[in-house]
């Protein structure tokens, strides 16, 4: 298997999954903005020019829910749990909630303060996206009460909303108020799997 890579991105969740499932995989790694991303030889496999992309053989899968979606039911069946566990509907919940509720404001949060220059950016925008990113991590923090993952056991959904939540904590997100978030978040980095793709 093949990963294209930049740190600091949504890559990091195929690598750490790929750790934890102990997979093999080649590293095809840019940096962000990199101009070979929007080159012709990325987009034909990739044509958003994005990371991650995950090509297993003829597969070619660049959305990093669904590449954790297909790693799991192909190797994972551990991590992955199934309609007749009880633990199904949270799983489930919770592995589209990284995408679908933090990563929206992270993503406005970003362009506003680091990929704009200076004269483009908007503070106003960029506290109206921190003040969302901060609600909806409340959200997670209620469900985390008593837990120690997202549903019950680690699973897929902790390297996807698992990440989300890392990448607030590291955007300087107020987990002040964040208790069960901020064990959560230690929790996770100091997974070996997670210190491998964090540092690749």
């Amino acid at each position: 298997m093949k990963v294209y890579f930049a740190p600091r991105s949504r890559a990091v969740r195929t690598v750490w999954l790929l750790e934890e499932i102990d997979q093999p995989y080649e590293l095809i790694k840019f940096t962000l903005g990199q101009k070979e991303m929007r080159g012709p030889e990325y987009t034909a496999i990739n044509p958003n020019g994005r990371v991650p992309t995950l090509v297993d053989g003829g597969v070619i899968i660049s959305e990093s829910t669904a590449i954790a979606q297909y790693l799991g039911a192909k190797f994972a069946s551990h991590l992955t749990p199934t309609l007749a566990e009880s633990n199904f509907p949270e799983y489930l919940q919770w592995l589209h909630y990284g995408e679908g509720m933090i990563m929206p404001p992270i993503n406005n949060y970003v362009v506003e303060t680091i990929l704009l220059p200076p004269e483009r950016r908007n503070e106003q925008l960029a506290m109206r996206a921190l003040k969302l990113l901060n609600r909806t991590l409340i959200a997670a923090e209620q469900h985390m009460e008593g837990k120690q993952y997202l549903a019950g056991q680690f699973t897929i959904a902790d390297t996807i909303t698992g990440h989300a939540i890392i990448m607030a904590r590291r955007l300087g997100a107020d987990f002040a108020i964040l208790p069960n978030l901020t064990s959560y978040a230690d929790r996770l980095e100091a997974r070996p799997a997670f210190q491998a793709a964090d540092t690749a």
